[in-house]
């Protein structure tokens, strides 16, 4: 079993920057692959960017690439998402999950959920 809290949401002007962090617990959690999914009011949740348990190979969707930086220290269990230049489009709550099959980009394929965190970008 694998618990996930994240934390470092907040309020922030567009333009403005925001680390989200993902806490993890459990006895194998830094062998998993990790995602940040975000999901909007009234959307579906979408995929944001994945990293593997080393931190060797990364993966994001195209509307965050050269914005936003997935990152993990296993030393400490936990996974960080870096988010630069936001835009209130961005505005969401975003999740970590854990432990996903083949298809890293789909949220059906993780095990293992965070509550989530808010975060809201003003314009």
């Amino acid at each position: 079993q694998v618990q996930l809290v994240e934390s470092g949401g907040g309020l922030v002007q567009a333009g403005g920057s925001l680390r989200l962090s993902c806490a993890a617990s459990g006895r194998t959690s830094s062998s998993y692959g990790m995602g940040w999914f975000r999901q909007a009011p009234g959307k579906e949740r979408e995929f944001v960017a994945y990293i593997n348990w080393s931190g060797g190979s990364t993966t994001y969707t195209d509307s965050v690439k050269g914005r936003f930086t997935i990152s993990r220290d296993n030393a400490k269990n936990t996974v960080y998402l870096q988010m630069n230049s936001l835009k209130p489009e961005d505005t969401a709550v975003y999740y970590c999950a854990a432990r996903p099959g083949l298809r890293i980009n789909r949220a059906y394929d993780y095990e293992y959920w965070g509550q989530g965190t808010q975060v809201t970008v003003s314009s």
